[in-house]
């Protein structure tokens, strides 16, 4: 039987450019991890001072003071901003807020060819745009560490149990974890270092975290340093709850997943239909959306779709 020449040299090419990828992609998570692993130790490579110069720019970095307070201002924002956990840069930020703003007013004025329409688009695109995202990255912070958590609690267990000091337990879940929890427990024990109680720097990892299992494990060190007991079978018994808990916020996301599938459904229709209707058919709302009744009207519709987003949120907002 005559081989193909051409068909085993394809098969051939095939399989060294499917290993090439795999190759890429496998570089690519594994400097991924890498990177969220050492994010703190790259910081702590950057400044290459001591411990409290460390300390100092990580608080920076959250959006903290030197002595790891909230800046002054609103304090929404700055739980907001820290919660998030993005590097704080205040001219970087402000940068962009100013250029969305810009790019928002032309837009709006662009394409509506309104005036009241300039300070509506740079509202919308430069407050916002940028306080949604904040809001988005601090309840995918909020999530991950409910997840990682339970397994942070083992860690320093496992540590204790193997004869380590407490310090040293937590600065062995900052240095193997990635982020965010790998970061949390690393400025904790960083402060350790610098000076701080276990209490205290557990207690301002709570407060940056601003999560309920968070607040747990601050609550189970308070009650072990102020009336002693055995840390490691509290700390066990901490991660059983934490699982706990996040086993119960799947099942009860798994049972609500009907219903936050029909408000998406809900909400999306009507703007995917005007939306069509606009493209295919414009003279069909052109021709009368300049009149009041009409535009009343829209006011009232959309009026009566917040409200109905807003019940059906409360119908299935569970919190374990």
């Amino acid at each position: 039987m005559a081989f193909d020449v051409t068909s085993v040299y394809l098969v051939l090419v095939f399989a060294a450019v499917f290993a090439a990828a795999q190759a890429a992609v496998g570089l690519l998570r594994t400097a991924k991890v890498k990177q969220q692993v050492n994010r703190r130790l790259l910081v702590a490579e950057r400044t290459g001072g001591g411990i409290a110069e460390l300390v100092v720019e990580l608080r920076k970095q959250r959006g903290l003071n030197a002595a790891g307070d909230a800046r002054g201002g609103w304090a929404w924002l700055s739980e907001l901003v820290i919660r998030s956990g993005v590097p704080y840069d205040g001219r970087r930020w402000l940068a962009v807020v100013v250029g969305l703003a810009l790019a928002g007013a032309i837009l709006g004025f662009a394409g509506t060819r309104q005036l009241l329409m300039i300070p509506v688009g740079a509202a919308l695109l430069g407050l916002a745009g940028p306080l949604g995202f904040l809001k988005f990255k601090a309840d995918r912070r909020a999530v991950a560490l409910g997840q990682q958590l339970p397994q942070a609690l083992e860690i320093i267990v496992r540590s204790l149990e193997a004869g380590h000091p407490v310090p040293t337990a937590v600065a062995l879940v900052g240095r193997e974890m990635p982020d965010p929890i790998g970061s949390e427990f690393g400025m904790a024990a960083d402060e350790i270092a610098y000076g701080a109680t276990l209490e205290q720097a557990i207690n301002r990892m709570a407060a940056r975290c601003q999560h309920a299992d968070v607040d747990l494990f601050a609550a189970t060190v308070r009650l072990q340093e102020k009336a002693g007991g055995n840390l490691t079978g509290l700390l066990k018994l901490n991660a059983a709850t934490v699982r706990d808990r996040l086993r119960m916020r799947l099942k009860v996301k798994a049972a609500t997943a009907e219903g936050r599938a029909s408000a998406l459904i809900l909400t999306a229709a009507p703007f995917l239909a005007a939306g069509a209707i606009m493209l295919l058919s414009p003279e069909f709302y052109g021709e009368v959306i300049h009149l009041p009744m009409v535009r009343i009207g829209l006011m009232v519709i959309g009026g009566w779709m917040l409200i109905g987003n807003l019940v059906m949120r409360k119908m299935i907002d569970m919190r374990i």
